[in-house]
């Protein structure tokens, strides 16, 4: 695939440059994308790990997840949500203690056996080792609602902090916490917006591993730009739909009658669901953007070797990119 390089950090390919007249849609992924979360949503990766081993299994550790674990097990395809990163690192961690191995060596093996099936296959991987797993996924009941979940629990009281929690869920919480949310860094402008409101008008939708009380919390001053009865926030949904699964993309598709659909993510989750979606008769464009990654040379590599058509540094460049500006 051959890719221009029109300006620092923006790469589209010569194959889908005339296709991109044809797109009547744009649907944005939230986190990595619309905003940085890399002071919010993955420091709250870190604090509930943290948390979590030293209140069920007396391990004391602090920062655990690099971005090269973080991004590994993002590379996969089944960990969108993060609290599934939570739950992948506290087996791994438990299974390195129960097998007196050190946790930087059985991670890496973790990873490299996991899929886009996320948390199942790290569950296949750890017991395939002989390693009994089931009194820790037990107590983590990741499957469970939020507000009965230990880990999203945890995870939550973290990321949305005390007051947030509590008018969330109408239940006090245990921690007393400033919530990280409030360091979301929002990435678009009013610039942007009216750009791509003049060239499609309603249709611009959201599909998101977020709620849609987070995404409100945060992009609150942009809400009315977007089609919310046509976006999907998947933390609000099934654990069935969750990303990479193809339907909520379609489903918002459908809704915004849209023959030609430009997606814009930041991960493979993003890069599948786009895929799947033109395999099954709706067409649709991925735009992968890596600059919000603190590592985004590994997410910038993941895309170019996935053949990702439009590769953006910043959210900020997509209106250079369709010849809006």
């Amino acid at each position: 695939m051959n890719m221009k390089d029109n300006s620092s950090g923006m790469l589209v390919s010569d194959s889908i440059v005339d296709e991109l007249e044809s797109v009547d849609a744009v649907i944005f992924d939230c986190d990595g994308v619309l905003v940085d979360i890399t002071e919010s949503y993955d420091t709250a990766i870190n604090k509930t790990v943290s948390y979590i081993l030293d209140d069920i299994l007396q391990i004391q550790a602090e920062n655990i997840v690099t971005p090269e674990i973080l991004y590994g097990f993002k590379s996969k395809g089944g960990f969108n949500d993060e609290v599934a990163v939570c739950y992948a690192v506290i087996l791994t961690s438990y299974a390195a203690k129960k097998s007196e191995k050190q946790f930087t060596e059985i991670v890496k093996d973790v990873i490299d056996n996991s899929d886009e099936r996320g948390i199942i296959s790290v569950d296949e991987y750890l017991t395939s080792l002989d390693i009994e797993i089931s009194d820790i996924k037990e107590k983590l009941n990741y499957s469970n609602p939020h507000e009965t979940s230990y880990i999203y629990t945890i995870f939550d009281q973290i990321f949305y902090g005390t007051e947030l929690y509590e008018e969330i869920y109408d239940v006090p919480s245990k921690l007393l916490e400033t919530g990280l949310i409030e360091k979301d860094k929002v990435l678009i402008d009013s610039e942007i917006i009216s750009s791509l409101k003049n060239k499609f008008d309603k249709k611009l939708a959201v599909v998101t591993g977020r709620g849609k009380f987070a995404f409100s919390h945060t992009l609150k001053k942009f809400l009315n730009k977007f089609d919310l009865d046509n976006s999907v926030f998947l933390e609000d949904e099934s654990k069935d739909l969750a990303k990479p699964n193809v339907e909520p993309l379609l489903k918002s598709i459908r809704g915004l009658n849209s023959k030609h659909c430009l997606y814009i993510g930041d991960s493979m989750e993003d890069m599948l669901m786009a895929n799947k979606a033109t395999d099954m008769g709706f067409k649709t464009t991925f735009c992968g953007i890596f600059g919000t990654s603190k590592k985004p040379e590994i997410k910038l590599e993941m895309f170019k070797e996935n053949n990702v058509p439009i590769i953006l540094e910043s959210i900020t460049q997509l209106p250079k990119v369709l010849n809006l500006v």
